[in-house]
């Protein structure tokens, strides 16, 4: 099922606003543009216009005419971890930057404009983990969805998950549904009854020189067959393929280090 959202698709539909809180695009800053361009590219059949340059040169990536993710380049002196930056919605991120630094997060971008696509601040929750908030104008976001080559579900992997939910929750007006499990420490964020986020506890299992952070999960057609193109294209496996409860569900790496998984239906 194709869930179309964001400003104009390629027939002239105009699409809805993101409910504040729900998680509205998907960003990477990364040292090589042109090859991580061509590596998406071939991953995903991504095609890619230029986009609002504020923060350096940057990249929409466009699935069939329909924009679905950014990805901009660094400046050389910076020594940033590279990795995929969900941007949350809000109505008013001046006012969503000053609730994060209230509620014990920091801002360390923004509030700033972006052109006129719309207003933007990155920020970080308390334990460290890394978000974008994007108040929409000319550009809504994420174009597409439930279609192969686009984002299909973002989750934080965090030490435990009772005190990083209750800071999305007072920040964004999540609702949150735990799950109860002795083993498992999940719980899943909802705007309006829809789930549109998890957040998952994993303890020390956080990989050592990451820590706390944000991971998108990608749509395609066959997790195994993307998993295949992914290493011939120079990106790597950080856990195979696996069957879940939604899909069948692989964690990569680009070429730069960029880690995000891979969603399919199962085989």
């Amino acid at each position: 099922m194709t869930e179309a959202r964001g400003s104009a698709g390629p027939n002239g539909e105009t699409h809805a606003r993101h409910a504040p809180g729900t998680p509205c695009w998907v960003s990477l800053m990364v040292h090589g543009l042109a090859a991580t361009q061509e590596f998406y590219g071939s991953l995903f059949g991504w095609e890619f216009q230029p986009g609002p340059q504020q923060l350096g040169p940057y990249a929409r990536a466009l699935l069939d005419g329909y924009e679905v993710a950014g990805i901009g380049q660094l400046p050389p002196d910076r020594h940033l971890p590279i990795a995929w930056t969900p941007y949350l919605a809000s109505d008013d991120v001046d006012l969503t930057a000053e609730t994060v630094r209230l509620c014990g997060g920091t801002i360390g971008v923004g509030p700033l404009d972006a052109a006129e696509a719309g207003r933007l601040a990155i920020g970080s929750d308390p334990a460290g983990a890394v978000f974008g908030i994007w108040q929409a104008a000319e550009h809504l976001g994420t174009a597409i969805t439930g279609v192969p080559g686009t984002p299909a579900w973002n989750e934080l992997l965090t030490f435990e998950s009772a005190s990083v939910a209750k800071f999305y929750e007072t920040v964004f007006g999540y609702e949150e549904e735990p799950v109860v499990s002795a083993d498992f420490d999940y719980v899943t964020l909802h705007i309006e009854g829809r789930p549109v986020a998890g957040i998952h506890g994993v303890g020390t299992a956080l990989p050592r020189d990451r820590g706390p952070h944000w991971i998108t999960y990608f749509e395609v057609a066959d997790t195994d067959d993307a998993v295949g193109r992914l290493t011939d294209l120079g990106g790597h496996v950080l856990k195979p393929p696996r069957d879940s409860a939604h899909g069948r569900v692989a964690t990569v790496a680009d070429p730069e280090g960029a880690r995000f998984s891979l969603i399919g239906s199962p085989r």
